[in-house]
């Protein structure tokens, strides 16, 4: 469950990073949103949903792991 959060803040924060920059550097994809803050949050949710899938382990593995040490 973990992985697929961390897997959809992952597109998502590319999405809204992808967005923001050519909102930055051209015409902004959506007028009414800061290019900037999609850009920042693109970037935030980005790093989160990165780190998330490198460094937390599923909620099976978990499981798997407390069942086998008892």
């Amino acid at each position: 469950m973990i992985k697929i959060l961390a897997l959809i803040m992952t597109i998502v924060g590319a999405v809204g990073l992808v967005m923001g920059v050519l909102g930055i550097f051209g015409d902004p994809l959506i007028p009414s949103l800061s290019p900037w803050a999609l850009a920042i949050l693109g970037f935030v949710f980005f790093i989160a949903g990165i780190s998330m899938l490198k460094y937390r382990k599923d909620s099976d593995v978990v499981e798997a792991e407390n069942s086998h040490n008892k």
